[in-house]
């Protein structure tokens, strides 16, 4: 029998469930921002790395705003995460050097949502043969990086990205 050894895997299994909105939660939570993976805060939306992603650097712009649909939120706030999608994509091609970023907001359970009770914007940093064999076939992602290695290289340029 073949093993692969996913060590963070156990936080997962391990770790207290957040109860309600898990978006909401780490919005109302700050002084948590490291442990939530949290690397941009804004007036309206916050930046998050993914605790469960397609790839490493894989980001969500997330509104404040508790809401499932994306007609509910004022101008203002639409704009400042567009804006903040925008940035997110050019940190992830230039510090992580992204060859591609996939982009994208599932709206809705029908739509393929994994959390739809809160919209938010998915950022994906994609490189040239990311997927293979394991992926194809054996339904498995390698995720290839420390996750908290690469929140503090991300949250340590942040300040570049982010204005």
């Amino acid at each position: 029998m073949e093993r692969l050894y996913a060590p963070w895997r156990f936080d997962y299994v391990t770790e207290e469930k957040i109860e309600g909105c898990v978006f909401c939660h780490i919005y109302q939570n700050p002084q948590d921002d490291k442990k939530l993976g949290v690397v941009f805060r804004d007036k309206n939306c916050y930046v998050v790395m993914n605790k469960y992603p397609y790839s490493p650097g894989h980001m969500m712009v997330i509104p404040n705003f508790h809401t499932d649909k994306i007609e509910e939120l004022d101008d203002e706030v639409w704009l400042e995460i567009s804006l903040r999608v925008k940035q997110a994509t050019k940190m992830l091609k230039e510090v992580l050097n992204a060859e591609g970023v996939n982009l994208g907001m599932n709206l809705s359970k029908a739509a393929g949502a994994g959390i739809a009770e809160h919209v938010h914007y998915h950022v994906v940093p994609r490189w040239l043969g990311d997927t293979n064999f394991i992926t194809t076939v054996g339904n498995t992602r390698v995720y290839p990086v420390d996750f908290a290695k690469l929140y503090e290289k991300l949250c340590e340029s942040s300040s570049r990205y982010f204005m």
